[in-house]
């Protein structure tokens, strides 16, 4: 993690807390689903700031549940689904300390090769197949999380200079083409 610098389309304190803290990375990705990626990634800092520290996995995964919905919904909510993202990121914390010691670095750090590592994040509540490739991606490309074989199980995200994700943002013309590559998908699809 040493010399980390994410760059995402949001505030510098909250890169900050992603160059700095695996858990706030992890539940970004937890919560970058049916919402633009910018508040995905800038949730945890939000939610540092309402607790007046960085949470740590235990104290996640031991909140009382009602507690931390009140805290995901207080305006503005850190997700369009407060009740069920609070939820997904207490199963996740709760994973973390019942499997990885608590230190979401753990569920990255000695994955012997990248089937491994995306084999371990699949294995967390809320992420599927694309969302295990694409934090993969993400770990690998900018986390320097680079095991034997990552790229390639990492699918199409682990490619090296596409834009199809979070994974592939460094600054403004990369958000720009992962917007565009997105948008032409969806219009695939349809």
């Amino acid at each position: 993690m040493a010399g980390v610098t994410f760059s995402l389309p949001i505030a510098a304190e909250a890169n900050a807390l992603l160059d700095r803290d695996p858990l706030a990375l992890l539940v970004g990705m937890v919560l970058d689903q049916q919402i633009p990626l910018e508040k995905a990634f800038s949730s945890p800092y939000v939610l540092a700031q309402r607790l007046g520290h960085a949470p740590t996995a235990e104290e996640l995964a031991a909140y009382d549940p009602e507690a931390l919905i009140a805290i995901f919904a207080e305006p503005p909510a850190l997700h369009r689904f407060p009740k069920a993202m609070a939820g997904r990121v207490q199963e996740v914390c709760q994973v973390l300390v019942g499997t990885y010691d608590g230190a979401a670095a753990n569920l990255w750090q000695d994955a012997a090769d990248g089937k491994e590592l995306v084999k371990r994040i699949a294995a967390l509540p809320g992420f599927g197949k694309q969302k295990s490739q694409i934090f993969a991606a993400l770990l690998g490309k900018q986390y320097g999380v680079q095991p034997p074989g990552w790229r390639e199980a990492a699918g199409a995200y682990g490619e090296e200079g596409s834009h199809r994700s979070v994974a592939d943002i460094v600054d403004a013309e990369s958000l720009g083409k992962v917007r565009a590559f997105k948008k032409e998908m969806k219009a695939v699809a349809r």
